[in-house]
């Protein structure tokens, strides 16, 4: 009996202990206040980006933007590069002359480069002809063309194949 006497005491003891070791880790449960920022709300995409994704999803079966937008400008022509592992393409942009700045840019996906041309006035004040402007624009690339269609966003047409 002797025996079984020292047992409950030693399994007593070890369940105060854990008792009290638990008292004490949670006992700081909740105290501390985690302060958490809002994520930044989805970034939304320009009507370049919609169209972009547009030719990407409907390929080919694509129709052209109605109206001049100057987000979504014509190209003129596209120049084939002369490798296929070249990252940069060099395409002409119809543009007003009253535009101050101009330019080109592009969304790759896997099959498809497609770009645009952009422009932008010096005032929406004041007169301006309707004349057109072309410019050469190098576009450069995130992958090599490798062997992807060029495509214009506002007609929606091929330029160059890969």
């Amino acid at each position: 009996m002797r025996g079984s006497h020292l047992s409950r005491t030693r399994t007593f003891t070890a369940v105060l202990a854990l008792a009290a070791a638990g008292a004490v880790t949670l006992s700081g449960c909740g105290q501390n206040e985690q302060k958490v920022t809002p994520a930044a709300p989805p970034k939304k995409q320009d009507a370049f980006e919609q169209r972009a994704d547009q030719i990407v999803r409907d390929w080919p079966k694509v129709s052209p933007v109605h109206g001049r937008q100057q987000a979504l400008l014509p190209l003129v022509k596209a120049e084939r590069p002369a490798k296929t592992s070249a990252r940069e393409i060099t395409v002409t942009v119809g543009h007003s002359a009253c535009d101050v700045h101009f330019g080109a840019r592009s969304h790759e996906s896997k099959d498809l480069v497609v770009i645009t041309g952009w422009g932008k006035r010096k005032s929406s004040k004041g007169m301006c002809t309707e004349q057109l402007a072309t410019d050469k624009v190098t576009v450069h690339l995130k992958s090599a063309l490798d062997g992807r269609k060029v495509v214009d966003a506002a007609t929606g047409k091929q330029l160059v194949k890969g």
